[in-house]
C-alpha cells in the first residue's frame, strides 16, 4: 500500500511545523550538536538529535518538500494516498534544482540516511495529536531499484506520523519556486521564516537574536549579524529572495512582501506595521521587562495588536510599556 509520486509540476510546499522551528541544520558540515528549543511559555519544547552522519540539512529538506508536494496534490484532486511513498530519483533531483549526475545521487542518498537517522522529540501539535515520543523526520527508505552503474531509480519512503499528520491537516505552505535556486542554507532559512511569520501582511519586524533562534544558527552574534547583513545587501541589489524583501536596520530585521498584499485588516496591518516607538520607550522597558529581549517584545506585541484585530493606540509608547509591564507580571525573568 504505497502513494506513487507521478504528479507534474506540483507546487512546493513544506510544512509549518519544521517551517516555524529550527530542525534542519544550516552547517555544510557534519554536525553532531543535540538542540532543544522552547517557546516563551515553556509549554512546547523540541529537542533534535543527530545520528553518527549528523543533522538533516536544510537541503536534505528538500526530499521532504517533494514528498509533502506530491501528497497534497494528490489530496487536492481527490486521490487516496498513503504515508508510504514511491518516487522516481530523477523527478525528484529535477523539481528540486538538483544536478542528475552521479554527484546528485550520491547527495540524494546521504540526504536520505540523514533524514532517517535524525530524532526529534516534542510536544508541538501537529494535525490536531501531541507527539511526545521520539520519531524520525522520515521513517524509512529503501532504493528499489538501481541502475548497472550504481544510481539509484526509484526510492521509497515512509513519512513519519508527525509529518503525515500535518498534510492530512493541510497545515502546510506553498512555496515559491526559486526556493530550491538559493544556494545559501541561511537565505533558504530565511525565506522559510519570512513565508511561515509574514505569510500575507505587508510586513513583519523582528529582532535579530530572535531571528538567529528561529534560524538554529551557532554562529556567534556578530558573525550571523555579518551573514544576515551581506543576505540583505544582495538582496536589496537584485532581489533575489522569493516572495519578501530583507532589510537589517540597527537590531531589528525586516521582512516586506514584495507583492504588498495584506490580510482582512489592511489598515491595523500598515499602521502597526508603520508606527516607530521612542528610544525613551525601550529603555523604560528594559526596566520594566528585566531579562527580556526588548525587541521580541515588541514583535510580540505587535503581533498581539494584528492577530487581536486591536485597534491602533494614540499614544504607541505608553501602550507598548504597559504590555511590557503584564508581560513581565505574568512571566517573570525569561
Amino acid at each position: 500500500d504505497f502513494f506513487v509520486c507521478d504528479i507534474f509540476d506540483a507546487a512546493p510546499k513544506g510544512d509549518m511545523a519544521s517551517m516555524a522551528h529550527p530542525i534542519f541544520s544550516l552547517s555544510t558540515k557534519p554536525d553532531h550538536r543535540i538542540r532543544r528549543y522552547e517557546d516563551g511559555t515553556g509549554k512546547s519544547y523540541l529537542e533534535v538529535r543527530p545520528s553518527a552522519d549528523g543533522l538533516a540539512t536544510i537541503h536534505d529538506r528538500d526530499v521532504l518538500i517533494y514528498c509533502i508536494s506530491q501528497v497534497m496534490a494528490a489530496l487536492n484532486s481527490g486521490q487516496k494516498v498513503s504515508r508510504t511513498i514511491r518516487l522516481k530519483a530523477y523527478d525528484l533531483l529535477k523539481a528540486t534544482n538538483r544536478v542528475t549526475d552521479g554527484r546528485g545521487y550520491d547527495g540524494l542518498r546521504a540526504a536520505l540516511v540523514r533524514l532517517q537517522g535524525t530524532q526529534i522529540e516534542t510536544n508541538i501539535v501537529t494535525g490536531g495529536e501531541e507527539q511526545l515520543d521520539l520519531f524520525s523526520i522520515i521513517d524509512r527508505a529503501r532504493i528499489l531499484r538501481q541502475t548497472r552503474d550504481g544510481r539509484m531509480q526509484e526510492i521509497e519512503i515512509e513519512l513519519s506520523d508527525w509529518v503525515f499528520n500535518a498534510i492530512q491537516a493541510h497545515e502546510v505552505l506553498t512555496l515559491h519556486r526559486n526556493y530550491f535556486r538559493l544556494r545559501k542554507p541561511l537565505e533558504r532559512r530565511l525565506y522559510e521564516l519570512a513565508r511561515k511569520h509574514c505569510g500575507k501582511k505587508a510586513e513583519w519586524r523582528v529582532s535579530l537574536a530572535v531571528v538567529q533562534r528561529k534560524c538554529g544558527s551557532a554562529s556567534t552574534p556578530r558573525e550571523f549579524r555579518r551573514l544576515l547583513s551581506n543576505i540583505a545587501k544582495q538582496d536589496a541589489a537584485h532581489d533575489h529572495i522569493p516572495d519578501y524583501a530583507i532589510r537589517l536596520e540597527d537590531q531589528m530585521v525586516i521582512f516586506r512582501n514584495r507583492q504588498n498584499r495584506e490580510t482582512s485588516q489592511p489598515g491595523l496591518l500598515q499602521e502597526t506595521a508603520n508606527f516607530r516607538l521612542s528610544p525613551e520607550s525601550y529603555d523604560c522597558a528594559r526596566s520594566l521587562a528585566p531579562g527580556w529581549d526588548i525587541y521580541l517584545l515588541e514583535t510580540e506585541w505587535r503581533t498581539w495588536m494584528q492577530d487581536g484585530g486591536l485597534d491602533a493606540p494614540r499614544d504607541p509608547d505608553r501602550a507598548f510599556l504597559g504590555f511590557c509591564r503584564k508581560w513581565y507580571e505574568k512571566r517573570g525573568r525569561p
